[in-house]
């Protein structure tokens, strides 16, 4: 059993109310860890040392090449702990050893792109048309970043904001989901080790109901970043609204993946698979609708049946497992409710449908991995994010149809157009409504490509330059040359 604290402050203390809160191994069903419960006096807490280092500490002295250095040595860090970090997130929400080995070992190029800005921060000098007056701006950090962070890939979605947040100059206080405490907790012994100043980094575990709320509340903190459900996201901006934070939100998504009858079928199946059965569907990109041509659709359904049903379900650190377990109970039951929805609504399971029951696999949050058949767009299955490894299989008739359906969803945040006309795949790109859309590909970032949704899937961009304008807000500065005040009332 593993004993956590918080990191407030560059301290390792317990929460105000001295309370602690499970962690359970999704995989075995016990208890592994636990963590401090914070609450609203200890999101207080981090706030005040988050505004204290911007304003007055030794933060607020440090220049872009300073918090530069400091990025770049926590990415290293990062990379000599790699394997640490990426057990740790297994253990907590499922995740594959195969791929969160992969995922830590590429955090370090986050911190080392966003430390490449750091010192190239800049505005502009505007030529106004006001004789003797020069116009300049500067890009100045907020301040005090409240991050809010899900369950699902706790590190890389925490990195996608500390990147560009302190590369700006800002600080952070950051509350991971309460299901995913310990890899954020881990990465906060590195956030120490690699120098910054106190108060700078703090991270607070809890509930979103208690430490979540009272930091979309707190009035000193200026920006708030999320990445989780649509329906928390209106919460946030709500709260938001209170003391006028600037809000980014990452949300949810119902993406289709979009195969055309000239495409290489066997490459598609394996681009749905990585959008779909990869983390378990617990992916906010996930390519949860696969929209297939009339003309295909049984052919490809027939393969993707049966490279499904090849899946190796297991033990997360297990090299050789393909699917691991959902994070948590509560997100399993909900899963296995939206099977039960889809058949009732019509939908043919052609795979799975259940929960596993053989004894290595009976203990864990496990789903098999699930297709259904026969789906209309207007089901619940189609429309409602399942975030799971659920999919739904919709024929279409051509390129005007497969836009319709792909767009009829409140959510826009990812798309993936498979075929081998470039003409097409260009249309479609650009008629598609959603933040990202891969062409012959699914389920790629980057850290130099900006990302996020349209429509209800999200505000903002996280990655690349534009994350960093994300951070900063825009001060503009007149200089008099040499002008005479000659009539105060007139402003032209």
């Amino acid at each position: 059993m593993k004993q956590y604290k918080m990191f407030i402050n560059n301290e390792w203390i317990e929460s105000a109310s001295g309370k602690m809160f499970d962690s359970v191994n999704p995989f075995t069903g016990e208890v592994w860890a636990q963590a401090p419960m914070g609450e609203a006096e200890d999101i207080d807490r981090a706030v005040k040392a988050a505004k204290a280092a911007f304003e007055t500490g030794e933060w607020s002295r440090i220049n872009g090449a300073g918090r530069a250095a400091l990025l770049r040595k926590l990415g290293d860090l990062i990379g000599e702990n790699a394997e640490i970090l990426a057990i740790s997130e297994v253990v907590d929400n499922g995740k594959l050893i195969r791929e969160m080995l992969g995922q830590t070992k590429s955090l370090p190029g986050w911190c080392y792109y966003f430390a490449g800005l750091a010192d190239k921060i800049h505005g502009e000098s505007i030529p106004v048309d006001i004789p003797n007056m020069i116009n300049y701006t500067v890009r100045e950090p907020l301040g005090v970043v409240g991050a809010i962070i899900p369950w699902n890939s706790p590190l890389l979605l925490t990195l996608f904001k500390l990147g560009p947040a302190i590369a700006a100059g800002n600080t952070m206080v950051i509350k991971p989901s309460e299901v995913t405490p310990a890899s954020l907790l881990e990465l906060a012994k590195l956030v120490e080790e690699a120098g910054f100043p106190p108060g700078v980094i703090n991270i607070v575990t809890g509930y979103g109901n208690t430490a979540g709320d009272a930091l979309t509340r707190h009035p000193d903190v200026r920006k708030l970043a999320f990445t989780g459900s649509s329906a928390t996201g209106k919460l946030i901006v709500k709260n938001s609204a209170e003391h006028f934070a600037r809000v980014s939100l990452e949300l949810g998504g119902k993406s289709p993946n979009i195969i055309f009858d000239d495409a290489d079928l066997s490459n598609a199946v394996n681009g749905v698979l990585a959008g779909i059965f990869a983390a378990s569907g617990q992916t906010c990109m996930a390519g949860s609708r696969v929209l297939v041509h009339e003309s295909i659709y049984d052919e490809f359904t027939e393969k993707l049946v049966e490279r499904t049903s090849q899946i190796r379900l297991g033990n997360p650190l297990d090299m050789e497992t393909e699917m691991g377990t959902v994070a948590f109970e509560g997100q399993h039951n909900k899963v296995l409710s939206y099977i039960e929805i889809g058949e009732s609504e019509g939908a043919k399971v052609l795979h799975g449908g259940k929960r596993p029951t053989t004894d290595e696999l009976k203990n864990g949050f496990f789903v098999e991995p699930t297709i259904f058949g026969d789906v209309q767009n207007d089901m619940r299955i189609a429309q409602e994010e399942i975030f799971g490894p659920v999919v739904c299989l919709i024929r279409f008739k051509d390129e005007e149809d497969a836009l319709r359906i792909a767009n009829d969803t409140e959510f826009g945040l990812a798309a993936a157009v498979w075929t081998k006309d470039v003409q097409r795949a260009h249309r479609m790109a650009g008629k598609l409504n959603a933040g990202t859309v891969w062409i012959n590909n699914y389920r790629k970032v980057s850290y130099a490509s900006p990302f996020g949704g349209y429509k209800a899937s999200g505000i903002g961009r996280e990655n690349g330059m534009q994350a960093v304008h994300e951070y900063t807000q825009v001060k503009s500065i007149w200089v008099d040359t040499g002008n005479i005040i000659t009539d105060p009332f007139k402003i032209l």
